[in-house]
């Protein structure tokens, strides 16, 4: 049973705990993450899904997503999902998510940075990723109106390849 940490709206701790998937009271909210890892190319690492993901399967994602466990910080999360789904470990220390999308259940940090990965190179979670690849914009955008692509709104997308060259982010 895997436990995620309860928040209130205002994103404050609510010192409680619920089991992943479970439904939440009102007023509960819980965590998640996604990384997207750019090329110096300006190209996006996506993931294709496994068929027995339960939302979503076989659709493309950004590079990593998942829960936030109990105890861990959205850093810890970040970093814990890179390493289980892709193998690969990352230090986000000092990087604060992006952007922070609300949803109905939670609150979403989106880390965006620039990496040197070889897709080759990685040791994929055979559970939740079936598949990894670079992709530029326009082709991401094709993706989503084939419904192969998670269906994010595509100014959305567009904000992600956009933010990766702004503020300064990092490369790590």
């Amino acid at each position: 049973m895997e436990l995620v940490d309860l928040y209130d709206e205002n994103r404050v701790p609510l010192g409680r705990t619920a089991e992943r998937g479970a439904p939440r009271g009102p007023g509960e909210y819980r965590m998640v993450v996604h990384v997207c890892v750019f090329d110096r190319l300006g190209r996006l690492l996506i993931q294709q899904r496994t068929p027995e993901k339960f939302i979503w399967p076989e659709l493309w994602d950004v590079s990593v997503g998942g829960g936030v466990d109990a105890g861990e910080t959205s850093r810890q999360g970040a970093e814990r999902e890179f390493r289980e789904e892709l193998g690969c470990p990352l230090d986000l220390t000092g990087l604060r998510p992006s952007v922070t999308v609300n949803f109905d259940g939670g609150f979403d940090d989106f880390y965006i940075l620039t990496k040197n990965l070889s897709p080759e190179d990685l040791t994929l979670q055979k559970e939740e990723v079936r598949a990894v690849r670079w992709a530029a914009l326009e082709e991401i955008l094709d993706m989503v109106d084939r419904g192969t692509f998670i269906p994010y709104p595509k100014s959305f997308l567009r904000f992600l390849f956009d933010m990766r060259t702004q503020f300064g982010f990092p490369t790590k």
